[in-house]
C-alpha cells in the first residue's frame, strides 16, 4: 500500500476571491454501482463520466476478476457484462483497497454464489466493520469465514440455492440496503428490504434502469418497502455519471468561506437523498443559487453558483444525516466560520468511516484554534467569522488517519483561517477526487503538497 510508505504532507493557506466555472468527478456511489450492474448484466454498457478513482477501479477490477470485460475507449468505459446468475468464481482474493462501497456491495452480488470469494482491503478498509452486511447473507443461507469482529479478511461461500430473505435494515445504510437487493438478484423469488429510515437510492434507480422487476413503496410513516424479483434479465445501458455531490462539497466550502469568491461547479448530482448539505448551508445564510435543474439518467443535475457569505450557526437535526453524511467533516469547517454555534445531530454512522471521523474533525478543529464539543454522536462548533487566531499558528499538523475526507476537509479550512494548515498527508483523496488539487488551485486557492 503506498499510502504507509510516503505521506505527503499538504498545507493550504489563506486565499481570496476564489473564481471560475468547474466539473467535479463523476459520482462515486454511481460510479461503483454502473460497473457493477454493467459487469453483471447482458450486453454492452456504456459509461462516461466514470469518477476514476482507485476505490472505484479496484470494483471494476473485482468485476473483470468475475468475468466482466472492461476496457476504456476514450473517454468512455466499455463493458461486456456476463448476465445475470452467471459471474465466475474469482481465482484470486478481491482487493478493494480503501473502498467500503465496493467492498460491501460486492459481498452481497456475489456472497449468495455457490463458490468461494476473498475479500481484503488496505488497513484503513481491514478495521471497519463488515457484520452488517454478513448477517443478511447468513440469513440468506451463505458461510462466511472473517477475522475477530466480523473484519475482513472475509471468506464467502454461497448455498446451493440462495433463500430470499424480508430485511428490515437496522440502521440507516445505504450500503446495506444494497447488499441485500444484490444478493437477491440471484436468488429465486422476492427478497425484500424495509428501510425505516431513507438513504440514497442510486441502486433501486440503476437496478430498475438495468431491467430488474423492483418495486418501491413508502408507508405513510415514510417507512420504505422494496421488493426484488431475483433471476430476472439485466441488460446493458448507455450512463452518463453526474457530479458527486460530496466532492461538490469541497469547492462550495471554500467559495462561501473564502472571501470574494464567486464560482460555478456544473453538473451536480441532486438527488434528494444527496442535498442535505447545500440545504443546511443556505439554512446557515450560504449564497447558493441552483441553476438549470435537469434531468439526466434517471436522476435530478443541476448546477450551482456559489458566493462568499456570512454564515450564521444552526441545529443541523439528527434526521438530515443520512442525506449528507459524508459532508460533515467540511460542514464542520465551514461552522468554524460561522457566527454562532453550529449544532449537529445524529452523528453516530460516523464513527465508523475511514476512521472514526467524529473524533477525527474534532481533534483537528481544536488543534487548528477552534472552539467545539465533542458528543457521543453530536459535535457544536462555536465559530469566527473573520477566521482570526484559527489555522495552525503552534505549527501542528492535522492527523487524518488515511481518511479522504479529513484531509480534503481542512485544506478547504486553511483557506480562510489566519494561519496556515497542514495535513499529514494528502496521498488518500486519489481515491474520491483525483483532481482535487488541480481544480482547487484553478478556482484560486493557495494549496501546496510536499514531495
Amino acid at each position: 500500500m503506498p499510502h504507509d510508505i510516503h505521506p505527503r504532507p499538504a498545507t493550504a493557506r489563506r486565499s481570496t476571491n476564489l473564481s471560475g466555472t468547474i466539473r467535479v468527478p463523476g459520482d462515486k456511489s454511481i460510479s461503483h454501482r454502473a460497473l457493477m450492474f454493467g459487469g453483471l448484466a447482458s450486453g454492452e454498457t456504456r459509461i462516461s463520466g466514470l469518477l476514476e478513482g482507485e476505490d472505484v477501479l479496484n470494483t471494476g477490477k473485482a468485476m473483470q476478476a468475475m468475468g466482466a470485460k472492461i476496457e476504456k475507449i476514450g473517454a468512455e468505459w466499455i463493458i461486456k457484462g456476463v448476465g445475470n446468475g452467471a459471474l465466475l468464481a474469482p481465482e484470486v482474493p478481491l482487493d478493494f483497497g480503501n473502498t467500503g462501497t465496493g467492498s460491501r456491495l460486492t459481498m452481497g452480488l456475489v456472497g449468495v454464489y455457490n463458490f468461494e470469494s476473498i475479500f481484503i482491503g488496505d488497513a484503513s478498509l481491514s478495521k471497519r466493520p463488515m457484520g452488517r452486511i454478513l448477517d443478511p447473507l447468513r440469513q440468506m443461507g451463505a458461510q462466511v469465514k472473517s477475522s475477530e469482529g466480523d473484519r475482513l479478511p472475509v471468506t464467502l461461500h454461497g448455498p446451493d440455492t440462495a433463500s430470499p430473505i424480508t430485511y428490515r435494515v437496522p440502521m440507516a445504510s445505504a450500503q446495506v440496503k444494497s447488499a441485500v437487493l444484490l444478493a437477491g438478484l440471484n436468488a429465486p423469488g422476492v427478497t425484500t428490504v424495509i428501510e425505516p429510515v431513507m438513504t440514497r437510492d442510486h441502486t433501486e434507480k440503476m437496478l430498475a434502469g438495468f431491467g430488474a422487476d423492483l418495486s418501491v413503496e413508502t408507508g405513510q410513516d415514510g417507512v420504505r418497502t422494496i421488493r426484488l424479483e431475483g433471476q430476472g434479465k439485466l441488460s446493458g445501458q448507455l450512463i452518463d455519471v453526474p457530479g458527486d455531490p460530496s466532492s461538490t462539497a469541497f469547492p462550495l466550502v471554500a467559495a462561501l468561506i473564502v472571501s470574494g469568491s464567486d464560482i460555478t461547479i456544473r453538473n451536480v448530482l441532486m438527488n434528494p437523498t444527496r442535498t442535505g448539505l447545500i440545504l443546511t448551508l443556505q439554512e446557515m445564510g450560504g449564497d447558493i443559487e441552483i441553476l438549470d435543474k435537469r434531468l439526466a439518467g434517471g436522476e435530478d443535475v443541476a448546477d450551482l453558483r456559489v458566493r462568499s457569505s456570512a454564515l450564521k450557526g444552526i441545529t443541523v437535526p439528527a434526521e438530515r444525516a443520512p442525506s449528507m453524511i459524508d459532508e460533515y467533516p467540511v460542514l464542520a469547517v465551514a461552522a468554524a466560520f460561522a457566527e454562532g454555534t453550529t449544532v449537529m445531530l445524529g452523528l453516530e454512522e460516523l464513527r465508523v468511516k475511514e476512521s472514526d471521523r467524529l473524533s477525527a474533525v474534532a481533534e483537528g478543529l481544536k488543534l487548528n484554534g477552534v472552539d467545539c464539543t465533542e458528543g457521543r454522536d453530536s459535535l457544536a462548533v462555536r465559530g469566527r467569522p473573520d477566521g482570526k487566531g484559527l489555522g495552525g499558528a503552534g505549527g501542528g499538523e492535522v492527523k487524518t488517519y488515511l481518511d479522504h475526507r479529513i484531509a480534503m476537509s481542512f485544506l478547504v479550512m486553511g483557506l480562510a483561517s489566519e494561519h496556515a494548515v497542514r495535513v499529514d498527508d494528502s496521498t488518500m483523496i486519489a481515491t474520491s477526487f483525483p483532481e482535487f488539487f488541480e481544480l482547487m488551485t484553478r478556482l484560486g486557492a493557495t494549496i501546496e503538497v510536499e514531495g
